[in-house]
């Protein structure tokens, strides 16, 4: 890696580095013989790109408001043999992307296409497709191929480890005018208070999860019930559809039960942080439960969300008159789980570190925090998460500190996470290296003088 690369690269998390953006990779999954020879640009393996791929590519770029001014034809090209390449050796080495996994994905991002557009029919129109089969048609063939090029990254970059003398020799080769700058950092705290929601409301999800386990035990649907009832925006239009395994990241008295199902069964209501469930097991396949379920939370009462709000005005009060910590009183009071034993402080998603860099903070809590002084507390704050719904929180700003030049033993964990991406880049351009030579691969003559970032001609 050049000097001038490092000192514009940013420290970037693993899992931003290998997500695949849906609809920006616009290429058609299928086998060359199946295609129009004069359509064809380039073949790599079992994939074909089509002169068509580049311009719908073109398309969602200046849909997505990206100048393409920027962006050459060749360019693409090459992004698009990197993809065909990855989904190729992907096949080859039996990485096995299903159908479910696929449509359950699918589902999610039309529902969000909807949402955005306004209706599936503006949607199925804005792509210009005939009807809303076509449209799904062609867009489980993208997301299929998209899902075994991250797949197949994911395994490349996963076998890259990166030892502590690897860190220091990466950080004492970088120029000293060219040593990366860490941004302004903070850590924030907060205590959650959750409106109580009532036994009586309790009991009154409790027994519509059993007429409808009632009616499904006599005949009716699972899926059609999952549609009509379930308020899980991840499955219920896909009739409740999960696949899972024990390493599946889902709360565990879901999982729990789950697991104790035979196939077939359909369990009782259980509750879970998300509300109450109830679960079908469609089959089980070695280690993997395919299950639907249905999922109803508890209306919260404005009476409920009032409690809470004077509840976590008497913490701030005690708080602000030194009668408690922020940290005893979060241990002590906060009904968030994750936090509370922490003293209520937030892990950084990104980097599962408790300091949050500015520049990179979620807007919205940006806007809460950025003004505070170290110790201050904010009054109550009314938000929502999704899937649990509205509660109270108070925040505070525990310490700070200014932008300043990386150093080795206080940035460490960042330096460590550049000398990781510069190993996993190098270990990428080797692996494209070899399975080049070892692949199949035609390019048109329009295409010749481009000149790629790969050896894709062989020369």
């Amino acid at each position: 890696m050049t000097p001038s690369k490092i000192k514009n690269m940013k420290f970037i998390n693993k899992n931003s580095f290998l997500t695949i953006l849906f609809l920006t990779a616009l290429s058609v999954f299928a086998q060359p013989k199946k295609q129009k020879v004069d359509g064809v640009i380039a073949v790599v393996g079992d994939f074909v790109v089509l002169d068509s791929d580049i311009d719908l590519e073109l398309i969602t770029l200046k849909s997505q408001g990206v100048d393409t001014k920027n962006f050459t034809r060749c360019e693409l090209l090459g992004k698009q043999l990197e993809d065909k390449l990855y989904a190729h050796q992907a096949i080859q080495d039996s990485i096995v992307v299903t159908d479910a996994e696929v449509n359950s994905f699918l589902n999610e991002q039309l529902d969000a296409a909807v949402e955005q557009i306004g209706s599936m029919e503006k949607v199925v129109k804005y792509y210009n497709k005939k009807n809303v089969e076509e449209l799904r048609t062609h867009f489980f063939d993208v997301v299929k191929m998209n899902k075994l090029t991250s797949q197949m990254q994911k395994k490349i970059v996963d076998a890259v480890e990166i030892t502590p003398e690897e860190v220091r020799n990466f950080f004492k080769d970088i120029p000293a005018d060219e040593i990366p700058t860490v941004g302004a950092e903070m850590e924030i705290a907060q205590i959650v208070v959750k409106p109580v929601i009532s036994q009586e409301e309790k009991n009154r999800v409790i027994e519509k999860l059993n007429e409808i386990r009632k009616d499904v035990l006599s005949g009716s649907s699972f899926f059609s019930k999952a549609v009509l009832f379930s308020e899980d925006p991840g499955s219920s239009s896909n009739g409740g559809y999960y696949k899972m395994n024990r390493k599946t990241p889902f709360v565990k008295e879901f999982k729990d039960i789950a697991f104790s199902l035979a196939e077939g069964e359909i369990s009782e209501p259980f509750e879970t942080e998300f509300g109450f469930h109830i679960i079908y097991v469609e089959k089980i396949k070695g280690q993997d439960v395919e299950l639907r379920h249905i999922l109803i939370t508890p209306k919260v009462s404005s009476q409920a969300i009032k409690d809470a709000r004077e509840k976590i005005e008497q913490i701030r009060t005690k708080i602000i008159n030194k009668e408690i910590t922020f940290a005893d009183a979060a241990r002590s009071s906060s009904d968030e789980k994750e936090t509370r034993n922490n003293g209520g402080v937030l892990l950084n998603p990104r980097t599962m570190e408790p300091k949050f860099e500015l520049t990179k903070m979620d807007p919205t809590l940006y806007a809460q925090v950025s003004n505070l002084k170290d110790g201050e507390v904010t009054m109550p704050i009314l938000d929502e998460a999704r899937g649990s719904g509205k509660f109270y929180k108070i925040i505070t700003v525990n310490n700070r500190t200014e932008e300043h030049q990386a150093d080795f033993s206080k940035d460490f964990i960042k330096i460590k996470e550049l000398a990781l991406r510069d190993k996993q880049i190098k270990a990428i351009a080797k692996w494209s290296e070899e399975k080049i030579k070892e692949t199949y691969i035609k390019i048109s003559d329009d295409y010749k003088d481009c000149k790629f970032t790969n050896n894709w001609f062989k020369k």
